[in-house]
């Protein structure tokens, strides 16, 4: 036990480490990744009448709420680019550390199971931002020509976020399918009964956990994790679940 306690915190140092690494390669990173948010809000802004838009233009930087929320904004942004710049690192030290307890045959399958995931979730990320601009014009023109929209920082960055979350999560999907399958829990005839049912569930599941909560978003979302469905069908059969 000890030996797994000194084993763990190791790991943990490392992971930190590299954390605060890409911390500080965010923190020098900082202006085109917030050149390059701005413009999914720039982009919507430029498409909603002229009595909608910001005083200034919808070049006008966004507001913030306190005296630190400037520092706050730029530190979040930097702890994201921070995340995804140590995340091999991360995964590598956890790899790492539950390697011994594994067999070699769950060894050969972890490798690529971990891949998979890491490109689906890339793949919902890159699904969110090319979403994003639609979703934001529909949302500022929302209430019409009497609302001029000034955006808090903080809050435009937390939902980015939110989204970019909530579309690598769920185009895990057919990895969970396909993984309650490999343990005998679920099989390809069972999928195909209840492919009405998960249809539904995938449509309110797409319109629940969207922050935005916009058809194109919620199409975005739901139309793949469908095709995720039947692919998980086809090679839930080739398991021969």
């Amino acid at each position: 036990m000890v030996e797994h306690l000194e084993e763990l915190r190791r790991r943990v140092f490392i992971s930190l480490i590299a954390i605060a690494v890409g911390l500080a390669v965010g923190w020098f990173l900082y202006q085109p990744v917030f050149d390059y948010l701005r413009h999914f809000y720039t982009s919507a802004c430029l498409g909603l009448p002229k009595p909608s838009r910001p005083p200034k233009g919808c070049n006008t930087l966004f507001v913030t709420g306190g005296v630190v929320q400037p520092f706050l904004f730029r530190f979040k942004i930097s702890l994201y680019v921070g995340f995804g710049v140590a995340l091999p690192v991360v995964l590598f030290q956890l790899w790492r550390f539950v390697t011994p307890g594994l067999t070699e045959k769950e060894r050969r399958l972890t490798v690529p199971f971990i891949a998979t995931s890491l490109v689906l979730f890339g793949l919902g990320v890159f699904f969110a931002f090319l979403t994003l601009p639609k979703g934001l014009h529909f949302l500022l023109g929302f209430a019409g020509s009497g609302i001029t929209p000034l955006i808090d920082g903080t809050k435009y960055l937390s939902f980015i976020l939110l989204l970019a979350l909530a579309f690598g999560l769920s185009f895990e999907f057919p990895l969970v399918l396909i993984f309650l399958a490999w343990v005998n829990v679920l099989t390809s005839r069972r999928l195909r009964q209840w492919r009405r049912y998960a249809i539904l569930l995938i449509v309110v599941f797409a319109a629940a956990i969207t922050p935005s909560q916009d058809p194109f978003t919620l199409t975005a979302m739901a139309v793949p994790m469908i095709l995720f469905y039947e692919a998980s069908i086809l090679v839930v059969r080739l398991m021969k679940r």
